[in-house]
């Protein structure tokens, strides 16, 4: 391990960004945020809000956290909705740490682990550290949905086997940097981070039961997530394309093999219902065989035409000093 020593935050404006990307959070930033001002990591604490076009009123209660911040924050906010990777990459570019943690506005990961994050990262001298949970605390099917995109993940990322992707991340600026260059519509901040690094470690970290609401992941956000993840950062599903073609052409070559043995020995080959059945599995391949190239072209095309990975309407940006630790030297007489 190469440890970070505590004066090479210096070259920083702080040790610490918290990156966090809102969307129907009205009822629970205020209270993430405070309990963030509270905290003291080496180096200082900025706190950075990306309002992702929530529908709620969000963006008062964020522009009020600004008027009343008691530590450096800025509010970005989006145009309309582009997603939460799109609204972690925004913040990224705008975090100024030496260290960015990311995390959700839900308050499902406590603040208080924040700092156990941030130290194991910094004193251990990893570039990414990823949060694991004993428990989980979404609902069922979702965490059937993080079980499926983890075993996925392993199959088309080169990432660490077992390693679980958790939203609740720290980086290193390194990796800020590096990933934050990417501008394509379609981010995965894991599958960037994977590109960058392997200096991965993860620790485990309490996970809580949401405090309002109901989570903003649906299956189809779920399914696009997958998506993002297979066809911007793997080519093995055009890989499993030219698997399924060839073993559709063995199956075909086959079944003509059987139908000249049934001929010669019949001489009146097997009727319809087997040409039909034959005929609509080679289409139903061929047309997801063509489903998986028009999604990589589709992307590519979107990407060449220059979709806005997310355009920013409003910033904020409120610089607070916190007043230094009262001690016999300057304190009052």
């Amino acid at each position: 391990m190469f440890p970070i020593p505590p004066e090479d935050l210096a070259t920083h404006p702080v040790g610490l960004s918290i990156v966090v990307p809102v969307y129907r959070g009205a009822a629970t930033v205020g209270r993430l945020v405070e309990a963030l001002s509270a905290l003291e990591p080496a180096g200082g604490l900025e706190i950075v809000l990306v309002n992702d076009g929530s529908p709620d009123n969000s963006g008062d209660v964020c522009r009020e956290l600004a008027r009343t911040a008691t530590v450096p924050l800025i509010y970005l906010e989006h145009a309309r909705n582009y997603g939460e990777h799109n609204a972690v990459m925004t913040g990224l570019r705008h975090a100024r740490g030496a260290y960015v943690i990311t995390m959700d506005d839900d308050l499902q990961n406590p603040p208080e682990e924040v700092l156990k994050l941030y130290n194991h990262a910094r004193l251990g001298g990893w570039d990414v550290v990823y949060t694991r949970y004993a428990e989980k605390k979404h609902e069922g099917w979702r965490n059937l949905g993080s079980r499926f995109a983890n075993r996925v993940a392993d199959s088309l990322l080169d990432k660490p086997k077992g390693l679980y992707l958790s939203s609740f991340r720290c980086m290193s600026a390194l990796v800020v940097r590096e990933i934050g260059r990417y501008r394509g519509p379609y981010p995965y901040v894991d599958g960037l981070i994977m590109q960058v690094t392997q200096r991965i470690d993860s620790i485990e970290v309490l996970h809580l039961a949401r405090a309002e609401g109901r989570s903003n992941y649906t299956l189809k956000r779920l399914v696009l997530l997958w998506l993002n993840l297979a066809t911007n950062f793997s080519v093995l599903p055009l890989r499993l394309a030219i698997f399924a073609g060839a073993g559709m052409g063995v199956l075909g070559l086959i079944g003509a093999v059987l139908v000249v043995i049934e001929a010669l020995a019949t001489g009146t080959p097997s009727g319809w219902a087997s040409t039909m059945t034959a005929m609509l599995l080679t289409a139903g391949v061929q047309f997801l065989i063509l489903g998986v190239l028009g999604e990589y072209v589709g992307r590519a095309f979107l990407s060449a035409n220059g979709k806005p990975q997310g355009v920013v309407r409003e910033m904020i940006a409120v610089r607070v000093e916190r007043q230094p630790a009262r001690t016999p030297e300057n304190a009052l007489p």
